[in-house]
Formats: structure tokens, sequence, C-alpha cells
């Protein structure tokens, strides 16, 4: 809370005085609040070494925009300095290898059972990838196509095959971001999107399994569905954009006719008057 502190004589005393205690109280809650960020960031954060070295990236990370901290992946006690990396308060530490994918999965359900089918993960503790490979470890992004890259994916093998499995999906996601753009515009106009919302989730949580998806025709096969059902409810959009349009329209009509109806009520009523008057 930023406090801009008042001249004498602006406010009463008594008013004054408990504007300032509103901003004491609000810098000992921030720095409370920073403090109690865990000590897990405190500790990390005086290294030099490589221990400092993934507080920056982490920082950075769609977890930390969404609240998930180190202890939320690594167990511990985020709040007492002696006890943070004890086994006895749930501390996990950094998994092995072969682990990874089950440490991520803790949370990212779905997706994990959807790797494990996959050519990926079948590969998995035989020179495989696991999660971190392509997401990395502390910096984690939002998922978006920008993932599957010809620089990534060709350290392991040939990127022909995943630059068709991108190409499949690249129209997909443009149709979710156009329409997810629609409905924050609806929304903002006071409109009632709940049910399309719902329906764009259910796509969007579809689409975003076929990541984990290495076989080209399958993925394919998935994205020219996903663009039918997306298709469906852009038309529903627009068809929403044209009743809205000719309310606005029949609106104006509606005020306009009211405004000449206004002014030729004026009119005859100045003339009257000027006739009765003559």
């Amino acid at each position: 809370m930023k406090c801009t502190f008042l001249q004498k004589g602006d406010v009463p005393h008594a008013l004054r005085l408990a504007f300032i205690l509103l901003c004491m109280l609000s810098f000992t809650l921030d720095t409370f609040a920073q403090e109690a960020a865990t000590v897990c960031l405190q500790c990390h954060s005086s290294q030099t070494g490589r221990g400092g070295q993934v507080v920056q990236p982490w920082k950075s990370s769609i977890h930390a925009e969404n609240g998930i901290s180190c202890h939320d992946c690594h167990g511990g006690d985020p709040m007492d300095a002696t006890n943070a990396m004890s086994p006895a308060r749930g501390f996990l530490g950094v998994p092995k290898e072969t682990d990874v994918p089950a440490f991520c999965g803790r949370c990212h359900v779905g997706i994990l059972a959807d790797y494990r089918q996959s050519a990926h993960g079948q590969a998995l503790g035989k020179g495989g990838p696991t999660c971190v490979t392509c997401h990395g470890s502390h910096d984690i992004k939002k998922v978006t196509l920008d993932l599957i890259n010809e620089k990534s994916c060709s350290r392991c093998h040939p990127y022909e095959r995943a630059a068709k499995i991108k190409a499949a999906m690249k129209e997909t996601e443009r149709q979710i971001v156009d329409i997810g753009e629609k409905l924050s515009r609806f929304k903002g106009e006071g409109v009632d999107t709940e049910s399309t919302d719902k329906g764009l989730f259910s796509i969007r949580n579809t689409y975003h399994r076929l990541f984990h998806e290495v076989n080209t025709p399958r993925v394919t096969s998935e994205s020219s569905k996903l663009q039918g059902e997306l298709a469906k409810i852009d038309q529903s959009l627009q068809k929403l954009d044209e009743q809205r349009a000719k309310r606005k329209l029949a609106g104006a009509f509606v005020v306009a006719g009211a405004l000449v109806a206004a002014l030729l009520f004026h009119l005859l009523r100045k003339t009257y008057g000027n006739n009765r008057d003559g």
C-alpha cells in the first residue's frame, strides 16, 4: 500500500492519526508477508552458488504466478528454517530422473496418464525425456505451441514429426485464443457466457492433452474434431454479436425518434405560441 502523508490542517487530527496508523499497519503486514514467503526462498536467495540459481527462474514461472512455491513440490516446512528439510515434515527433495513424472503428476494427474501412454513415457529410464526435459525444472512457462520447436525437439530426434504435430495443432490454438478474447469482451459488456465458458474449458483441456501425444495421425484427427467444435462455438458467438448489433441499432432508432419527436414538439409549441401572441 502506498501512503501519501497529508499536510497539517488538511484533515482533523484524529483522522490524520488513523491514516498514519493504517499506513504503519499496511507496511507491517507487507513485511510479514515477505518474511513469511517461505524460509526456502530466504535461504536460497542468499546463496551465491548453484543453490541460488533456482530463485529467479522460479519467480518468472507460471508456478510463481499461481502461488505455487518450493514446498508445494519439494515438501518440508516453509516456515521453520530448522526443520525446512526434515523428512518428518514431508520434505522430498529432488526426485531421481525416473521419479520426475510421478513427482509432477501429483498435481498434473491427467497429463501424467497421457505421458505414460506416449512414446516419450514408454522410453522413461531408457534415455527418453521426462517433464523437465521439455518444460524445465524451475522456469516453468505457460503451455503454448512454442514449446514444440526445432531447437528443443532436435536434441533427441529429428524435428519432422514434431513439426507436423505443431502444424496440426496451430489452427486449434488460434481458434481457442480468438474465442477466449471474444468471451472476455462479452463478459465486459455484461453478457452471461457461463455455458460457453464451460464448453471452451473442456475443449482447451482436450487440446492441452494432445501436447503429450506423439502419434501424428491421431493428433491430426483429434485437432480436426476440436476445430469443428470450436467453429460451432464461434458461429454461436457471431450470431450473438449480430443480435446485439441489431438491438443496438434498434435502440439508436428509438432514441433518434424520441429526439426528433421532442424537436418537432418544441417547434410546434414555439410556432403556436408565436401565432397566439400575433
